[in-house]
């Protein structure tokens, strides 16, 4: 995955209002066209994960006792910067939206469709 930061830096973390006919534009299907950005939302969402875990491993210390916390100014900036980021859900419709999501319709889906 390219740096989160940068993918998602101009998109605007608030709900808004989307037109439902340009939202099924490019599939003819609204229903499609929902499938196509929640599977991209999950895949987001595993990517910023599975980024996040690998960034605070670094700071990971091992110890034998649960009263021993320590916090880290570093290891808590991180966690409030991916906290701040916007829903996987928000980027991948942002995604689909400006075309940056390409769409591929199986075979054997589209002849069942026919």
């Amino acid at each position: 995955m390219a740096d989160i930061k940068n993918q998602v830096q101009d998109i605007n973390p608030n709900l808004s209002a989307v037109d439902i006919a340009n939202l099924a534009s490019d599939t003819g299907n609204i229903y499609e066209a929902l499938a196509v950005i929640s599977k991209r939302a999950r895949q987001l969402n595993r990517e910023i994960k599975t980024e996040l875990q690998s960034k605070l491993e670094e700071f990971a210390l091992e110890t034998d006792t649960i009263e021993e916390v320590q916090e880290n100014k570093e290891q808590i900036e991180i966690s409030k910067f991916y906290e701040r980021l916007p829903n996987p859900t928000r980027i991948a419709l942002d995604e689909y939206l400006t075309g940056k999501l390409s769409i591929e319709v199986i075979e054997d889906y589209q002849e069942e469709r026919e």
